[in-house]
């Protein structure tokens, strides 16, 4: 519950820039529910708005979410039992707060599909709600809110608990750091990069904390 404040401000852009863009407040409401995508929402809003082809517009979209590829990555050892079918809804309400929630759950030995699920309706719920307020409210919304600004909040909310180690810490400076350096690049591939480079730090941090600790023994 202490996430929905910052997912909130960031779906009514959504919804507020999708309005922008061309769409009726319902057209809004459906975009969003249809391609529930965070911030891909937003490009592809924007792509649409510039009149850019379907192709790109799809293509982009996949870009700017493939970290998501690496959250399911991870998660699949977890929903190993679950039916090909069920695993369908579950991909669908993929965020990054549900992701970060379930791996950083407490108690690891709990089934981690309803934990996840407890935690990816009530961001879906969240979302669509603030798409669906930012849609109608539009332009009565004072430009200078700064909205997207909760965004990097709820994310600093759900990373900084888990940082426990320091593989983990270095990973998370490494990624934070390769992703504002790279900040230039196209369809917010520093991202990808980011993510990359915090994984290579991270398992050779690892991997010299074994060697260390096997050198000690």
């Amino acid at each position: 519950m202490p996430l929905v404040p910052g997912v909130l401000p960031f779906s009514m852009v959504a919804g507020i820039a999708a309005v922008q863009v061309g769409f009726t407040p319902l057209e809004s409401v459906m975009f969003s529910v249809i391609g529930y995508a965070g911030s891909a929402q937003l490009i592809a809003a924007q792509l649409y708005g510039a009149g850019s082809p379907l192709a790109l517009i799809v293509l982009s979209s996949l870009v700017v979410n493939l970290r998501f590829a690496m959250y399911s990555a991870s998660l699949l050892p977890l929903f190993g039992g679950v039916p090909g079918r069920a695993r369908w809804p579950l991909a669908y309400l993929m965020t990054d707060q549900a992701y970060a929630l379930t791996m950083g759950r407490p108690d690891t030995e709990t089934d981690p599909v309803p934990y996840y699920a407890g935690a990816a309706v009530p961001m879906w719920l969240t979302w669509q709600t603030g798409t669906a307020t930012g849609a109608l409210l539009g332009a009565r919304i004072p430009p200078e809110w700064p909205l997207d600004f909760a965004v990097p909040l709820s994310f600093i909310a759900l990373l900084v608990p888990v940082l426990r180690t320091r593989p983990q810490l270095l990973a998370a400076a490494v990624s934070g750091a390769a992703a504002v350096a790279a900040h230039g690049l196209p369809f917010r591939l520093n991202l990808i990069l980011g993510a990359a480079c915090g994984v290579a730090a991270g398992l050779w941090a690892q991997q010299a904390e074994r060697r260390r600790t096997g050198a000690q023994a």
